[in-house]
């Protein structure tokens, strides 16, 4: 009689497989695909899981889209919320290649698709360019803003490859957020111009991320008053 290896949903899930699944839920809630009470739902079971078996179906009916869940045992990060790039990289042709706005405003957020050029126009408008959570067809991204008595707004996350080299007359090109990314990043040139208008380019941490930072502060707000708690039990029975 032979022995038999354990069926994958009966394996026994290591933090970093919770954490995994975790990431590809505030993915979602950036998406826009679960809404909040959904997702304190499936945290609260992600973190709860044991096995695989009990992991899988949290994300069974999310695309396979930002961060893709493996049940596949291997390497993995020591910080949770580092991109991974190469998941970034998709080919096919980008969703937008242009921003307009006269008089009004444009925006380009989430898991949009950058190409290799895209142009944003402001007259008497404002634009947004969030590349945070966004995907890419090249390595080489040229983003070109241009506005006229406008403003408009860059966003990158902190991991990228930013060079900033637009011109203001009578108004303002900040160049702030030039700078290195981690390995595999998109470099990504931002250029143009702005007459007495204004372009920003600033490093924000991503939603995902935001959301961590919350439900860490939350979990040791509870650790914190657990402890209280079971010190105050104990006193008592010391106490009795």
């Amino acid at each position: 009689m032979t022995d038999e290896q354990p069926h994958l949903p009966d394996l026994r899930a290591a933090d970093a497989d919770r954490e995994r699944v975790a990431e590809r839920l505030r993915d979602a809630v950036a998406e826009g695909r679960l809404d909040m009470e959904e997702f304190e739902e499936r945290l609260d079971a992600t973190y709860k899981a044991r096995t695989y078996g009990e992991l899988e179906p949290i994300t069974r009916d999310l695309p396979d889209v930002g961060a893709k869940i493996s049940m596949v045992k291997g390497p993995v990060s020591q910080d949770p919320d580092a991109i991974d790039w190469s998941e970034r990289m998709v080919s096919g042709e980008p969703s937008s290649k242009l921003g307009f706005a006269f008089w009004g405003g444009f925006s380009r957020k989430g898991g949009w698709v950058v190409g290799r050029q895209f142009d944003g126009i402001a007259v008497w408008g404002g634009g947004e360019i969030d590349l945070r959570e966004a995907r890419f067809t090249e390595r080489d991204v040229e983003i070109r803003c241009w506005t006229v008595m406008g403003g408009m707004q860059v966003i990158v996350p902190p991991e990228m490859n930013v060079l900033v080299k637009g011109f203001g007359f009578m108004g303002g090109f900040d160049d702030k957020a030039t700078g290195e990314g981690t390995p595999g990043s998109p470099r990504v040139v931002v250029k143009g111009f702005a007459l007495m208008g204004g372009v920003g380019v600033d490093r924000k941490i991503r939603r995902a991320e935001k959301l961590r930072l919350k439900e860490e502060r939350r979990r040791e707000r509870l650790e914190r008053r657990e402890g209280r708690h079971e010190l105050h039990s104990r006193r008592r029975e010391e106490r009795d």
